[in-house]
């Protein structure tokens, strides 16, 4: 093991729950009820229903359970389903320093590997509170996005290492894990350029199934290429060197400053949503002539950065534009899930007030960022008069977090669909308690 793995490796062995700050052990509990309704939302997603049949391909004695529905999968390819259904809707939580990404991706894997390994609840909680200790020192540390990679370069990482915690990997083994992950897994950003597919959803899903599959490699004996990332090819050597920013003994307390989103929306457009929703009431939409966005840089770049976002033709490319979601918040006063429908997504009506938008990148506002997202609504009418909404931060942002309450009320919204209020108010309470679950395989056989 190089340095920096020695670091992770050691870092995430010392981690105890009793260590845990009750901050970190209430955020772990609001982002595992979030991730459950992210998945009862999407269940029904043609990409969710195909990650499924995929993963039921692979049956076995020894596995774990896709979530909704029974067990009986290999534990990677359930982490691949799993992880796929949390992300799809574009509603699951986000963390962005220098660089960004959803750090509950790494859910998929930790699921299964609890369910592997030691799969109490209070060990559950501890690997969800390392998974994203791992994965957002990271984003603090380096802006690996910038350079052109993607999210599953540290994702891979955290979901190894914190599946490895659960399955009772020792020291060496959890170092050859985190090779095993990173070196065939550097993902590139092309992912979320130009016309988005499919893969956008899927790409932390692939993390997390790769970095379980490493943790298990290692657990069956297989060893992994030596100095992973301080070596002369090793991560380093292709991101350029950066120190990851992990101190052993230092209870984790990054969870608490991940973003819990309210819109299926990518994170750089929710303050333009809830800035167009304050400001619809003051006009009629025939009367727009112009609507002006203003904006931080990375928000331009994400959701303002090629004609296809004045044009989405998928929904992966709709749910990251600016002129989609700004557009159809000013005209239906909400976004649901049914936001990327083809009925919307092709609607003469939503495209032509798509191409009255512009969208600026402020230096003020990118200065602001990512202590801050703001952005700023410009509607100029007709009749030449200008009304204007400017907001700092969206609601969920961890300036202006969501209660237990907002988080649960999230959650049954989800689920409403299931027609099933007494499930849902069973799975909120679980998992309020989940420090007291002495099997996790509880909550999976509660949410099927």
């Amino acid at each position: 093991m190089d340095a920096t793995t020695e670091r992770l490796v050691d870092y995430t062995m010392g981690v105890r729950y009793e260590d845990l700050p009750a901050k970190t052990v209430t955020a772990v509990k609001q982002r595992v009820l979030d991730t459950l309704g992210c998945v009862a939302g999407a269940y029904d997603h043609p990409v969710s229903v195909s990650a499924r049949r995929l993963a039921q391909r692979y049956s076995m004695d020894t596995a774990a359970t896709i979530l909704g529905g029974s067990g009986g999968v290999a534990p990677e390819m359930a982490a691949f389903a799993n992880s796929t259904m949390l992300r799809l809707l574009d509603l699951s939580d986000t963390y962005r320093v220098q660089s960004g990404g959803h750090p509950s991706d790494i859910m998929g894997a930790i699921f299964a590997a609890a369910e592997l390994g030691d799969g109490d609840g209070k060990s559950l909680i501890t690997a969800v509170a390392v998974g994203y200790e791992i994965y957002c020192s990271c984003c603090d540390a380096a802006d690996l996005n910038g350079k052109g990679w993607d999210q599953p370069v540290y994702g891979v990482v955290a979901s190894a290492l914190a599946a490895g915690k659960l399955m009772g990997l020792d020291r060496d083994q959890m170092g050859h894990a985190v090779a095993m992950a990173i070196t065939p897994n550097l993902a590139t950003l092309q992912t979320r350029s130009g016309e988005l597919s499919n893969w956008k959803g899927c790409a932390g899903a692939n993390a997390a199934r790769n970095g379980l599959f490493a943790a298990i490699l290692a657990q069956e004996g297989f060893t992994g290429p030596d100095q992973p990332i301080e070596g002369r090819f090793g991560l380093w050597d292709m991101v350029a060197k950066f120190e990851w920013p992990l101190e052993v003994g230092q209870p984790p307390y990054r969870i608490a400053e991940s973003h819990v989103k309210c819109f299926p929306v990518c994170y750089h457009g929710q303050t333009a949503v809830w800035a167009a929703l304050e400001m619809r009431d003051r006009f009629d939409l025939d009367d727009i002539e112009e609507v002006k966005i203003d904006t931080y840089d990375v928000a331009k770049g994400m959701m303002a950065d090629a004609p296809s976002r004045w044009a989405p033709q998928t929904p992966e490319t709709a749910d990251h534009s600016l002129p989609y979601v700004v557009s159809l918040a000013l005209r239906d006063g909400g976004i649901g899930l049914d936001a990327y429908d083809d009925d919307k997504l092709f609607d003469p009506g939503l495209a032509n007030l798509m191409q009255r938008i512009s969208v600026d990148a402020s230096a003020e506002m990118t200065a602001a960022y990512p202590r801050t997202s703001p952005s700023r609504i410009t509607v100029r009418l007709k009749d030449g008069s200008e009304t204007q909404n400017a907001l700092t931060y969206p609601k969920g942002h961890n300036q202006a977090p969501l209660s237990d309450a907002e988080i649960a009320s999230k959650f049954r919204g989800l689920f409403a669909a299931y027609r099933d209020e007494a499930r849902a108010d069973a799975m909120i309470s679980l998992i309020g308690d989940l420090d007291k679950v002495p099997d996790v395989t509880t909550i999976f056989e509660a949410f099927a």
